[in-house]
């Protein structure tokens, strides 16, 4: 799928998830975390793997992908690549650990991170509760 400069890449479906902390809704880019917890803050590992690839007819050049929370994307959570001809798929890997206040939600999301759309193909974000 083909995705615009400054998006978020959609995630076509939702694994089943058993936890009431972790929403998503099929088809969207986002995830809320929810800071459901007795202690002070929940802490997720959120990761996101894809093959990327300057899409037909676009310009030859790095393209970057990186994580995003509440919108912002993560400088520590960046991936770029620098295809030589378009259609040449390089894969990306990023994580990050992602802390939630007790009470609050915050939003996390893949991006095009690129000044131009970008090809992804095989996308997975997975989210792990681990504290």
């Amino acid at each position: 799928m083909t995705v615009p400069a400054g998006q978020n890449v959609p995630m076509v479906s939702t694994a089943a998830c058993g936890k009431p902390c972790i929403v998503h809704r099929e088809g969207s880019g986002l995830v809320t975390l929810r800071g459901l917890t007795q202690q002070c803050k929940a802490r997720f590992k959120v990761s996101f793997g894809a093959n990327i690839a300057v899409p037909t007819g676009g310009t030859v050049g790095a393209i970057t992908t990186a994580l995003a929370v509440n919108g912002e994307a993560l400088n520590g959570a960046t991936a770029t690549v620098t295809p030589a001809a378009v259609e040449n798929y390089f894969n990306v890997y990023v994580s990050t650990i992602v802390e939630v206040p007790r009470g609050c939600c915050v939003t996390v999301a893949a991006k095009n991170t690129s000044e131009e759309a970008v090809s992804f193909a095989n996308s997975n974000l997975t989210i792990d509760r681990v504290s």
